[in-house]
């Protein structure tokens, strides 16, 4: 970037213009030219030695600014001005729209980072390279991101003139086919994604239509006309249904109209309350009290969860709760004491809620000492009750339902710093719930004296019920499970967006790059804006209401979110979606690193927006112009699977299972870094660390326990394979062997006793007479002689061989069975060390095109179940089944 460029005068959105200093000193805007911007290099804490830039004076920018949104006074919606020369006028004199609730077609993506406790820093371990590398994490990964950005670019500029062709060949045919009838609208060539797929089919995918049958069964699928041939017996079981494979049809779905017919029974409301026994009652100020059961409910919500320390030590949980909880006991008829004298309950701190916990507690844990068949027996119960309200039939097809069941009353946690953290979430009653069903399906009767808000026949909506919960007024969905087609549609089309966006990234990039220049302030603050969402996954942000928590994005970053370090650090600090503390320290372009600071400018202060220019429809709208349906969140999708892509392409995964494995979740982990999606060590994971290193420790002591009885067997071996192979670890010494000893004595007696508690419990489903102790006894003495063993071996210091006919061949193949499973359990343990400061999860599930782990698992051979969970296999069938190891992103 030339001086000259950087120093061309800023043009206000109002017209006006103001010079930027010729005087700046360049020097502290440089950038280091061994690290290339674009990647985190530091996510921790903001310490107090950083420095905040200090605003130069003579760098003016508009003066006209828009002050910070108020979380105080009346809420207001307006409506987006359609005009496109709002950008000519300062943000001040325009008007933004409150977002009042969620919408139900939106992912519910995962954050990025958490709150309240200290943000993890990249280590050298992060990304699976070598630990002992002098190219640090930060210039590697820079590096690397680089290239697959420029590799990104070229082949958008290959794809765009590969469409063209085909465009202008299709064009030259077309005179030819002009004795056909015309067609509405205009058949496009089909994708990469979906060429092979529709490739040789003529029609859509056959569906059969299914005759009407209770909504409580499950469907059983077969045979998709596409699918490959199988045996007989098989083909027998799929002549009940055809296999639905929509993913073929890549046009299904296209039009506003989501169903023609839907039908389902509606949803599943909590049981009303249980009240407390008469002898378990709150105390306050050490006297018992009685409440009315709306009063004694709420009580028992924070009675309930008092070992949940980390909500119920909150200040902010427990004002908002006592708060609620005394107006419901105002409204009630108030408290009394055993004499029926009136109580007033007015300190928070006087409140005993420990008699509740108890109750609950001695509940929980009569519970979970229930018999497993008594279990079992009482889960039948309950599914036999929902089985009606967990499949819906949408257009003729049985669809399972995801949450059919209305949230019960209790005590908003929230994430994060969630300012209602506390409040009473009521009871939802049906006179809050609209259904949405066919117009000719029966409407589902609502629990016996209520009746619903509404019955809507609302054939563009994929919602079943919804209501309106009381704490931050957003409106709660029954929707379909996540492995129900609707929902694999919607999926599908988000990952074919971010394919799209292949074709445009490179124009994208390069109009941003040069606007960073602009004169135009609302130009030069959209270009940045788009920067810093290209290349550190920032969310847009959306403009909440002065009801709700004050969490921002990109777009409504404020004055003090944002610290500048010379040359180019920029500090972001923030809560971002769902109140979770957003924090990261990355370098950028110099041009950006200038903006920032003309965008933080006097007079602008703490409270003030920085992007005061822009809003996230006006960005939007100005990405929907490069690409139809374009938004900021699309290039997170982009930019995860992309990278995955061009990782996969160049991986050569060989060796077992388990190393593959841990191949894959390297090239997943350098995604979920490059594209910031980090996470806190969670509290437990040294635990867990230090148990998986026990138990890699065990079975080095079982090896050496093999190599002993081979010494038992052939005392001449240590001479001929040397007495280092026979030797003890050196991290092994007696006082764990007997500690260890013990915990194998221990554990064995547990399996026994378990195993005994199921043997009768079978015995007893059969109407048999069960076992005696004296069976358990005997069963025991198993435990008995593995204690004498230990005694003996650690007298003696020699390992006797054991088993059926031992021989030294069958021990050497024990051992190298172990010597497998300490190889496999190893690596676990180094990938799960890896993966504690990044959220692979995040990347995997909801960024990461599901297609490219498909791909992975059938081109290395890897089983698709190491990947991915039972429930995400159904939820990403379509994934599953579509694509062959050479399909590409």
């Amino acid at each position: 970037m030339s001086s000259s460029d950087d120093d061309a005068p800023l043009i206000r959105a109002n017209g006006r213009s103001s010079a930027v200093s010729s005087t700046r000193k360049k020097a502290s805007h440089t950038t280091n030219g061994d690290v290339d911007p674009g990647v985190s290099i530091r996510f921790g804490p903001v310490q107090s030695e950083d420095v905040k830039m200090e605003d130069a004076d003579g760098e003016l920018h508009g003066a006209s600014k828009r002050k910070a949104r108020s979380s105080i006074g009346q809420r207001k919606s307006y409506a987006e001005p359609e005009s496109s020369e709002e950008d000519d006028e300062p943000l001040s004199k325009r008007r933004r729209t409150s977002v009042k609730h969620e919408d139900p077609e939106t992912d519910d993506d995962v954050p990025l980072a958490a709150n309240g406790r200290k943000l993890p820093k990249a280590s050298e371990t992060a990304i699976g390279d070598e630990s002992d590398s002098d190219i640090p994490i930060e210039r590697r990964l820079a590096s690397e991101k680089k290239k697959i950005e420029q590799r990104a670019e070229k082949e958008a500029k290959t794809l765009r003139k590969e469409e063209a062709a085909s465009t202008k060949k299709a064009t030259a045919k077309k005179p030819a086919a002009s004795t056909k009838k015309p067609t509405n609208g205009v058949k496009k060539e089909p994708s990469n994604s979906t060429a092979k797929m529709v490739a040789g089919k003529k029609a859509t995918a056959k569906v059969k239509t299914e005759p009407k049958s209770e909504l409580s069964t499950p469907v059983k699928k077969g045979q998709g006309k596409n699918a490959p041939v199988k045996e007989e017996s098989e083909e027998a079981e799929g002549e009940e249904e055809e296999e639905y494979r929509w993913w073929d049809d890549p046009t299904k779905g296209d039009g506003t109209i989501k169903w023609t017919t839907l039908e389902h029974n509606g949803v599943v409301f909590p049981p009303p309350y249980e009240p407390l026994p008469k002898d378990v009652k709150m105390k306050y100020d050490g006297v018992p009290v009685t409440l009315q059961p709306e009063a004694e409910e709420v009580a028992g919500f924070f009675g309930g969860m008092l070992n949940s320390t980390q909500n119920v030590e909150n200040p902010v949980f427990q004002k908002n709760f006592f708060m609620d909880f005394k107006e419901i006991i105002k409204k009630s008829g108030g408290a009394k004491d055993s004499k029926g004298n009136k109580v007033d309950i007015k300190e928070f701190s006087k409140c005993d809620f420990q008699p509740i916990f108890e109750y609950f507690d001695m509940q929980r844990q009569e519970k979970r000492n229930l018999p497993p068949a008594e279990k079992k027996r009482l889960k039948a119960e309950k599914d036999l009750v929902e089985a009606p309200y967990m499949y819906c039939m949408w257009d003729g097809r049985k669809q399972k339902v995801g949450n059919f069941r209305v949230e019960p009353p209790q005590l908003f946690r929230g994430r994060g710093e969630h300012p209602k953290t506390g409040r009473v979430k009521t009871r939802v009653q049906p006179e809050q719930v609209t259904i949405n069903i066919g117009k000719g399906a029966p409407v589902p009767p609502p629990p016996e004296g209520h009746r619903w808000k509404e019955v809507k026949h609302d054939q563009e909506g994929t919602w079943l019920a919804m209501w309106q919960e009381n704490i931050n007024g957003n409106y709660k969905y029954v929707m379909l499970a996540a492995n129900s087609d609707v929902k694999g549609q919607s999926d599908f089309k988000k990952f074919e967006k971010a394919r799209e966006l292949k074709k445009h990234i490179d124009r994208i990039r390069k109009d941003y790059q040069k606007a960073l220049k602009h004169e135009l302030m609302v130009e030069r603050q959209k270009a940045t804006a788009v920067y810093l969402i290209d290349r550190f996954a920032l969310r847009a942000g959306n403009e909440k209401g002065e009801d709700e928590a004050e969490t921002v994005g990109c777009c409504s970053l404020k004055y003090e979110h944002v610290t500048l370090k010379p040359p180019n650090t920029v500090i972001f600090d923030f809560l971002g979606k769902d109140s979770i503390r957003y924090y990261d320290e990355v370098e950028v372009d110099t041009q950006v690193f200038k903006n920032l600071k003309i965008f933080k400018k006097a007079p602008k202060k703490e409270g003030d927006e920085i992007f005061d220019r822009l809003t996230t429809s006006a960005l939007n709208k100005h990405l929907s112009a490069y690409m139809t349906g374009l938004t900021a969140k699309v290039f997170r999708t982009y930019n995860a699977s992309y990278t995955m892509s061009t990782l996969l392409k160049d991986m050569e995964a060989a060796g077992t299972i388990a190393e593959k494995v841990k191949a894959y979740n390297d090239a997943n982990r350098k995604v979920a870094i490059l594209c910031n999606h980090k996470r806190t060590v969670t509290a437990s994971h040294a635990n867990q660390m230090e148990k998986m290193g026990e138990r890699i420790k065990g079975l080095r002591y079982q090896k050496w326990r093999l190599k002993q009885m081979m010494l038992d067997l052939d005392p001449t071996l240590k001479k001929k394979k040397g007495s280092a192979f026979f030797a003890l670890d050196e991290d092994i010494d007696q006082e764990w062997i007997k500690e260890h000893q013990s915990f194998l004595v221990e554990e064995q007696r547990q399996k026994i006793n378990k195993k005994f508690e199921k043997d009768n419990e079978k015995l007893a489903a059969e109407g048999e007479k069960e076992m005696k102790a004296s069976e358990l006894e005997q069963r025991l003495e198993v435990v008995k002689e593995m204690e004498a063993k230990f005694k003996k071996e650690n007298k003696t210091n020699k390992v006797v061989a054991e088993g059926k006919g031992p021989t030294v061949d069958k021990l050497e193949a024990s051992i190298t069975k172990l010597d497998q499973r300490i190889d496999n359990m190893t690596l676990q343990a180094q990938d799960k060390e890896d993966n504690k400061e990044v959220a692979l999860g995040t990347s995997k599930i909801n960024y990461i095109d599901p297609r490219l782990t498909v791909v992975f698992s059938k081109k290395f051979n890897v089983p698709i179940e190491k990947f991915f969970s039972k429930a995400l296999r159904e939820k990403f069938e379509w994934a599953i089944k579509s694509v062959e190891a050479d399909w590409e992103f």
